[in-house]
């Protein structure tokens, strides 16, 4: 019996969620795909402004199935409460503890929807997408193809002059200290990185600076070994929301053992576990306000208390992370506040529930 309804329940969450979803992402997608057309450049037009979009949807679902979750779910488990249905399960002898557990069950299987899609499927395509424009933009310009990067191995500064979005670099300069004394700069005017993640740099000059004098070393090839790989690399040129949860980790440890301020990678990585948590939290919560005024109500008050109650948490998250960033606050604190918050309402809310 409780498997039926188990499923019951299920179904008319997911079904519900989804049409949120669509609609969501729908106005999304149409947002972002106006904003895009005001920076239409080079062979970057119309049609390559809507692929971009389309490869960016993954990514904005992934953002917005706490909200699509939480007003699915009211919508949902607002029309049974509106049908009498909750009320006659209620009769049948389920306690608000059951039917919390059915409908957690439901939240458990969105929560690994939502990870799948942010760890496998929205990160890739975000990136491919941010590059396909880049690429687009300069098509009719080689040398604006690429970024500058710095980046730090220990007590060595690379910076290389020019990185394509396939790991293709330009120039490469060497910075190599000795504690505070520079101990040697070199230049090359070709580098990468080849399978074994060895630095292989061209036409290399380096000048060593030593306590009796200079000394100017050339080569026209020479094989370095950095600890900074091809990974490391493309997840530094990468914004955070474009990298997935592992991809995260990686660059957090690279930042530390480097000693370099990592609080913005931390934030987004706590915050994309909270936020991903958060998805089981909606349902539940759902169901402790259909309990009460709302059961009654129609699908437009539901919806408005979906939205407002989305839109608060959207926006405590995203000014608490800006505000750590700023003040310099703990990352876990910071991304887990407002999901914490949200289950102490939802606590409160259905031990009121007779």
């Amino acid at each position: 019996m409780n498997g039926i309804l188990s499923q019951y329940l299920m179904r008319t969450i997911f079904a519900s969620t989804a049409l949120v979803l669509i609609v969501l992402l729908a106005l999304a997608g149409l947002f972002e795909f106006i904003g895009e057309l005001d920076d239409t450049i080079g062979d970057y037009q119309t049609v390559q402004a809507i692929l971009y979009t389309a490869f960016r949807l993954p990514n904005l679902a992934f953002a917005m199935l706490p909200i699509a979750v939480l007003i699915g779910s009211l919508l949902g488990l607002g029309a049974l409460a509106g049908n009498s249905e909750i009320i006659v399960m209620r009769s049948a002898g389920l306690s608000v503890r059951e039917l919390s557990g059915m409908v957690a069950l439901s939240g458990g299987v969105l929560l690994v929807f939502t990870a799948l899609l942010g760890e496998f499927i929205g990160p890739p395509l975000d990136t491919y997408a941010r590059n396909m424009r880049m690429e687009a933009r300069s098509e009719q310009d080689d040398d604006r193809v690429g970024n500058e990067a710095w980046v730090k191995d220990g007590s060595t500064y690379l910076h290389l002059e020019k990185v394509s979005p396939e790991l293709e670099f330009g120039s490469l300069y060497v910075f190599k200290f000795d504690g505070d004394r520079l101990q040697s700069v070199a230049v090359a005017e070709n580098s990468g990185i080849d399978e074994n993640d060895n630095w292989i740099l061209e036409n290399l000059r380096e000048t060593q600076f030593q306590n009796d004098g200079v000394q100017v070393l050339q080569s026209s090839r020479s094989i370095e070994s950095f600890e900074v790989n091809a990974d490391v690399l493309g997840t530094s040129l990468a914004k955070p929301m474009s990298l997935s949860a592992r991809e995260l980790l990686s660059y957090i440890t690279y930042l530390r053992k480097n000693s370099l301020d990592a609080t913005k990678y931390e934030t987004e990585f706590w915050y994309r576990v909270s936020r991903t948590f958060t998805v089981l939290i909606m349902p539940i919560l759902a169901l402790a306000f259909v309990f009460g005024s709302l059961r009654t109500g129609g699908s437009g008050g539901r919806l408005m208390i979906g939205v407002v109650i989305g839109l608060a948490y959207y926006l405590a998250s995203e000014s608490l992370a800006n505000s750590g960033e700023v003040f310099d606050l703990n990352p876990i604190i910071v991304a887990w506040l407002p999901t914490v918050a949200l289950m102490v309402i939802t606590v409160f809310a259905l031990s009121r529930v007779r």
